[in-house]
Order: C-alpha cells, then sequence, then structure tokens
C-alpha cells in the first residue's frame, strides 16, 4: 500500500511538469453544448425544441438559448421528468433512467426526484479524477494516497421503485464505485448499505480505530458529529489519535467558515481543507488552488453552464425566475456579480436552474463562491441579505462571543407595519445573551450589507433572536426523515416551512418548560 500511495503522489507531480493544450472556457463549453444536443436530439424534448434543426443552423448557440425555455424543477417535472419516473425512456437523454437522486429538500417541502443516468455517473468520475490531478498542488503527504477515504453520505441500500432506484446522490455515487477503489472505501459495503443513519454512525464510531484514514469527505453538520462522537466513545482527546494519518478534509453542500473554528478544535494537527462543489445534478467542480477561496468549474464533463443575474429584474422577491431571463456563458461573466446557475447536463436537464447563486472570484481561472440561494435571500424591505452575509454574521458572533453555533435559521416577517428578521440561533453553550447576538449580528450586516444598513434606518425596524439548544435543529431534521447524509437545514425560511418550524419549536419550548 505504501508503494501505491508513493505511485500516486510520484505520478501527480510528474503530471504538474508537463504543459497540456488547453482550449479556451469558451471553447469547451460550446463543443460540451454541441455534444448534449447531438445525444439528446432524437429525445422526447430534443424532437419537441429541435435540436436536430437548431444544430444545423449557423447561430445554433443564439437559437438554443432562445428556442429552449428556462426550466425549474416543478417545470421540468411537470413536463418531463415524470415520464422518466413512469418507465418512459428516451424522455430527455437517450436512454431509460435506472436511478433517481432525491434532493435534500431545502426548498421545497417534498423530496425531489433528479435523473441520474450512466453518462452523469461517468461525468462525476471523471471531476473526480481531474481533482485527484489537482491535489498536486496541496502540500499533501504522499502516504495520504495509501489510506482509507471515509465517505459520510447517504445509504447505498436504495428504494427499490418498479422500474427504478432512488435514493441520496452520494448513496447512488458510493454505490457506483469503481472495483479498484473499494480497498480504500469507508466504512465499507457493508455499513453503507444499512438504511438507519444513526445504526451507521454507531458502527462507524466502533470501528473507527480498526481504520486508517488519511480522508474524510462530507457535510461539515454532519462529519462535525460523526468526529465529535469518535473522540467521546474512545476517550481521547483528539481525533489524530485514532486517524494519526488524517491529511484531508474535503467538503461541500454549506459555507465551511461558520464551522472551522469548532472542526479546528477536534484535530490534534493541521489538516487541508478542499471545497468541492456537488449536487443531486451532478459534480462541478472543486477547489483546485491552496489558499485561494473560489471553486473551480469544471468546463469539459457533461454540463453546460449558463449564468443569469440574480437581481430584481430576472427574479421576484420570492426568488422565482422572471419569464426571458438575460443569461450569460462562462466567457461572459464578471466578477463581484451574483448570477443564478443554470445547467444543460448528460442527465437530462435542460436549462434548469439548479437554485445556487454563486459570484464569480477569478474570472480567468472560471472560480466562483457559492453566496446563496434562490429561495434562501431575505428582501422583504430590500435588504438583499444573502447566506454569504448570515454565515459572516454567525462567524463574527462565534468569535467575539468564544461560543459555536452548530446550525441557525432566519426569518422574516411583518412587523408594526414594517419588517423584522427572527434568528434562530443553535448551540449548546451555556447563558448565551441572546441581546449581545443580536447586536453583533445587526452589526456585522451592516457593514458588510449596505442595503441591510440603510433599510435598518427605515423598513426594517427590528432584529429579533432566539437561542435553541443545537439539538432542537437535529430532532426537526430527524422528524422530517431528513437526518445525516448529504441534508442541510435551511438557512432561511419562509411560508408553510416556517409555520411548521415556528410550531416545532413552541411544542418543544413548551415540553421543556
Amino acid at each position: 500500500m505504501a508503494i501505491i500511495g508513493n505511485l500516486i503522489s510520484r505520478s501527480l507531480r510528474i503530471r504538474k511538469q508537463f504543459t497540456f493544450k488547453l482550449g479556451t472556457p469558451r471553447q469547451y463549453q460550446l463543443q460540451v453544448l454541441r455534444r448534449l444536443m447531438e445525444k439528446a436530439k432524437h429525445t422526447q424534448f430534443g424532437e419537441h425544441y429541435e435540436y436536430e434543426k437548431i444544430l444545423n443552423s449557423p447561430n445554433w448557440v443564439s437559437q438554443f438559448r432562445t428556442r429552449v425555455p428556462v426550466h425549474n424543477y416543478n417545470k421540468m417535472h411537470k413536463e418531463w421528468w415524470h415520464k422518466c419516473l413512469e418507465g418512459v425512456p428516451n424522455v430527455s437523454w437517450p436512454e431509460k433512467v435506472k436511478y433517481f437522486a432525491l434532493s435534500s429538500g431545502t426548498s421545497e417541502s417534498a423530496s425531489k426526484h433528479i435523473p441520474v443516468t450512466r453518462d452523469m455517473l461517468r461525468t462525476v468520475k471523471k471531476v473526480g479524477v481531474k481533482q485527484l490531478y489537482s491535489m498536486a498542488n496541496f502540500n499533501v503527504p504522499p502516504k495520504s494516497f495509501e489510506k482509507g477515504i471515509l465517505m459520510l453520505g447517504g445509504t447505498t441500500s436504495l428504494f427499490e421503485k418498479g422500474d427504478y432506484y432512488e435514493g441520496d446522490m452520494s448513496g447512488i455515487q458510493a454505490k457506483n464505485i469503481p472495483k479498484w477503489f473499494r480497498r480504500f472505501y469507508k466504512p465499507g459495503g457493508n455499513i453503507s448499505r444499512k438504511p438507519n443513519w444513526e445504526q451507521r454512525i454507531k458502527l462507524i464510531v466502533r470501528k473507527a480505530p480498526h481504520w486508517d484514514v488519511g480522508t474524510v469527505c462530507g457535510v461539515p453538520a454532519w462529519v462535525q458529529i460523526v468526529l465529535e462522537e469518535i473522540i467521546k466513545y474512545h476517550n481521547v482527546k483528539n481525533i489524530h489519535e485514532i486517524w494519526p494519518n488524517l491529511a484531508i478534509y474535503i467538503h461541500g453542500g454549506v459555507s465551511f467558515e461558520p464551522y472551522r473554528d469548532s472542526f479546528q478544535k477536534l484535530l490534534g494537527k493541521p489538516i487541508t481543507f478542499i471545497e468541492t462543489y456537488m449536487a443531486s445534478e451532478g459534480s462541478f467542480g472543486f477547489q483546485a488552488r491552496p489558499g485561494v477561496k473560489g471553486i473551480k468549474l469544471v468546463l469539459n464533463a457533461g454540463i453546460f453552464y449558463e449564468f443569469i443575474p440574480f437581481n430584481e429584474e430576472n427574479f421576484d422577491a420570492d426568488g422565482e425566475v422572471r419569464p426571458n431571463p438575460k443569461s450569460y456563458m462562462i466567457h461572459e461573466v464578471v466578477e463581484d456579480v451574483e448570477y443564478a446557475v443554470m445547467l444543460s447536463t448528460c442527465a437530462g436537464a435542460w436549462r434548469y436552474l439548479i437554485g445556487d447563486v454563486v459570484r464569480f472570484t477569478s474570472v480567468k481561472e472560471h472560480e466562483i463562491t457559492i453566496v446563496g440561494r434562490t429561495k434562501q435571500f431575505l428582501s422583504l424591505a430590500g435588504e438583499h441579505m444573502s447566506i454569504d452575509n448570515m454565515n459572516k454574521a454567525i462567524d463574527m458572533v462565534q468569535k467575539k462571543l468564544g461560543i459555536t453555533i452548530r446550525e441557525f435559521t432566519v426569518a422574516g416577517f411583518g412587523y408594526e407595519n414594517l419588517f423584522a428578521h427572527r434568528w434562530y440561533i443553535g448551540t449548546d453553550a451555556l447563558n448565551v445573551d441572546a441581546e449581545k447576538v443580536r447586536e453583533i449580528i445587526d452589526q456585522t450586516l451592516c457593514e458588510v450589507n449596505d442595503d441591510y444598513a440603510v433599510e435598518r434606518t427605515s423598513a426594517l425596524k427590528e432584529i429579533f433572536v432566539e437561542v435553541l439548544p443545537n439539538q432542537v435543529f437535529l430532532d426537526y431534521l430527524r422528524c422530517k426523515g431528513k437526518e445525516g447524509a448529504m441534508n442541510k437545514f435551511p438557512r432561511v425560511l419562509k411560508g408553510e416551512k416556517l409555520k411548521d418550524w415556528e410550531q416545532f419549536v413552541t411544542t418543544k419550548v413548551a415540553v421543556k418548560a
């Protein structure tokens, strides 16, 4: 195994020394789009929108972007994907869909069924290989490549639904990992097949000392819980007493910043943190350069990107896209503008709004940072508060008060003929001064968001803070069947989900009293 680790490390260093002829971002993306359309031109979707005719046009790209409408999940599912669930082949991609990924459902009450095709699984593997190559840019010890890789995702025991299987995207990926990778994969097939998250965690905690883990992958909140449970169960000071060779943590799904300080306390020595960008719809990119806050989009792996400026011209107050929004290709974007991400993919998604809002940190390197979700911004009075703003406020509270905040969510509502925000803060710290938390949040948001600062002097009249035990957030996810794996607590709650959460919190407080 040591020989394998050194060989991989050496091959990555050697590869880095070579200069490969690269296409421009525009060339890569045009090639991807043409291949997607060529393959899908005889599907029901392709024939409906006359892909063959479009491809024969000299201005085929503009024809595609004009004639194919923007889709959100509801539109794509209602008009096309419901047929895939009924077993109809060749709907929006030329095959019968075998797998459907159930989304974490942070924006909608019900889980979404996202088609996962064989081509998409190949694309995910391709992006994974590209990320492995990028490891040559990081100071990763050679022996890390010979150690186990703990992937804290969904169960690989998928639900059979007649002609197809459904489950978490991470579970579908794990079920389809290459044979050569299985020797490194932890927790292994037996544990990963357990359908119950708590049962899987108990087994991982007990088995932990028997594994030599060098890399951990997963959503920060759940990874942190697992590492804490391992440390507690085996009565050690930090995770490196169990896994001395742990050197890499690959994270994604939510911003890592609110978790960074508390995560560091679980370690016995520094490790490399690498952010990745994955969703039920595919694998999009990864942090390719150390010390740079930005995820590099992979532009030649079966996904065509468009970017819609996230502003009032293109989106309404509820985050719904307006008709005929203006979109930009990868070579047309600029830095420091917020864009909603739109995809056309080898899983049969076409001009599909994934729900993420990003900002380009480097147009040259096509690197982005995720700043929020289209439906998880708060702008009741024009404050335009993003998840990125919220994370900065929470991070400041943790630093100034010396507490750990595991989860939080924010709601907006009418208040005395104007508006207010209510923050729900999850922490296990004792005697937290909610008024002090409120002051820090308000001050930080005024500093990082000019619109917020203006509205705090007019329409946004008040800020409220409710401090709750972190367990309340976990219990809520559990009662909704969204415990563990890739599930995230929504940072903004609206409508029926807000009412449901408020009722849950009220019940919890009443029971405690």
